[in-house]
């Protein structure tokens, strides 16, 4: 039965999920555009500048991504030697991602790429966008 006092329009959580895939998108089709890489390709470089070596358990826990997504992801990307596999030297059970030169390489244009679409969307969201940071801010980092 339709609750007529409920507007999925007007429900945050809804909101925010729209927001966060057209943000995606967007972003998406600019490093596609450059190096023909997937979300989760770009989800996963991305993690391994951030934390230098990790294993796909640490991608997940940390990204929230399908562990097979991580792995499928992670091949392709090392069959474009953007990345590079081992076993952990910690749990042999494990194997490490970890960027190659290209990955590096790549990353240092994809970070420019970021800065440049994160600097759109502040603009986007104008004078009072601190509030707004601030808010994401306390989301990300808030359990509920």
């Amino acid at each position: 039965m339709r609750d007529p006092d409920f507007d999925l329009d007007d429900f945050l959580p809804y909101q925010f999920n729209i927001i966060a895939g057209r943000l995606s998108r967007g972003f998406a089709e600019r490093y596609k555009a450059r190096f023909g890489i997937s979300i989760a390709e770009w989800r996963v470089v991305a993690h391994l500048h951030h934390s230098g070596a990790v294993s796909v358990r640490e991608i997940h826990e940390r990204a929230h991504m399908d562990k097979s997504k991580i792995s499928r992801a992670a091949a392709r990307l090392e069959a474009a030697g953007y990345i590079s596999k081992r076993v952990s030297s910690v749990d042999r059970r494990l194997v490490e991602l970890s960027l190659t030169q290209k990955g590096d390489a790549m990353m240092a244009e994809l970070v420019v790429l970021a800065r440049k679409y994160q600097a759109q969307i502040v603009e986007l969201l104008g004078p009072d966008n601190a509030k707004v940071r601030d808010g994401i801010n306390v989301l990300m980092h808030s359990r509920f």
